[in-house]
């Protein structure tokens, strides 16, 4: 990624894994981050080795991921409802980054046809134990063949991002639904960590989108943005780790007042700390 008429927005450190030190430049047409430097696919998958990546397992050994689990639950009757929503007939879903594969396991119970791509072997695993299908990437699959696509907290995660939107486009029927989850960086709790902020979790997020970068990204490709919802549990899960990183240990009391404030101050605004889109093919 050319940063070289990017303006740099601010230095953030790897604070779960490397402890090494990133830039994020500000890309002004796209109103969106870039992280750089972005590391190569042959090391990234050590930057992924981190105790604070509870979404690849299924433990439960602390109050934190008890409390994640229980949140967790609540989300995924969320997701189903939403897709249930945007869909007059169950017909076929791709989850990319399914992780340990229980959004597609409620999914799959709800009568949906169902497959996953995940690159993490453990998470995986995990899944396949749980019944669920895989396949290796886009590549491997049909064009226009899925009703449905979900990208839950997988999109910042993207080395080739113009790729991936033109995958996603292509794989979705004409009258397809594409749901993207994503942190937004312009929220109130972004603002408060600054550095400390857990959802830019450098370098595993490649990128950092706005409001109008999604929107400008998808409709370049012929995906029109239909509605945003926001993920009010994610100011306080990220506030949990950014206080975590800021002062090394979980202020439960602290965060959650910032989490708080931060969807109050949502209302009036509409940056939320995590927004959901939702698109349909065109």
């Amino acid at each position: 990624m050319d940063i070289s008429n990017k303006k740099h927005f601010l230095t953030v450190k790897d604070h779960s894994v490397s402890k090494e030190v990133f830039e994020l430049y500000y890309d002004e047409a796209l109103d969106m981050l870039i992280t750089h430097p972005q590391p190569s696919l042959d090391v990234l998958g050590k930057y992924y080795e981190s105790e604070d990546y509870i979404s690849h397992t299924d433990n439960k050994r602390s109050l934190f991921e008890k409390a994640y689990h229980f949140v967790k639950g609540i989300a995924l009757k969320n997701k189903l409802n939403l897709i249930n929503s945007m869909q007059k007939s169950k017909g076929r879903i791709l989850d990319i980054g399914a992780g340990t594969g229980d959004f597609l396991n409620v999914a799959k119970d709800n009568g949906w046809k169902t497959i996953g791509i995940e690159p993490s072997d453990r998470a995986k695993g995990i899944a396949i134990k749980k019944g669920i299908d895989f396949v290796n990437g886009t590549t491997d699959l049909e064009d226009h063949s899925f009703d449905v696509i979900t990208m839950w907290h997988v999109l910042e995660h993207v080395p080739d991002l113009d790729f991936q939107i033109k995958e996603l486009k292509r794989l979705l029927k004409p009258s397809g639904t594409l749901i993207v989850a994503v942190p937004n960086y312009k929220s109130f709790d972004a603002q408060h960590y600054g550095t400390f902020w857990a959802a830019y979790d450098v370098p595993i997020h490649f990128w950092h989108f706005s409001k109008k970068a999604i929107q400008g990204l998808f409709q370049k490709e012929g995906m029109e943005l239909e509605k945003i919802l926001p993920m009010k549990f994610d100011s306080f899960y990220v506030s949990l780790l950014s206080e975590k990183y800021k002062t090394g240990k979980m202020n439960f009391v602290k965060a959650f007042f910032i989490g708080l404030q931060s969807n109050l101050k949502a209302k009036r605004n509409f940056e939320y700390s995590s927004h959901i889109y939702v698109l349909k093919n065109s």
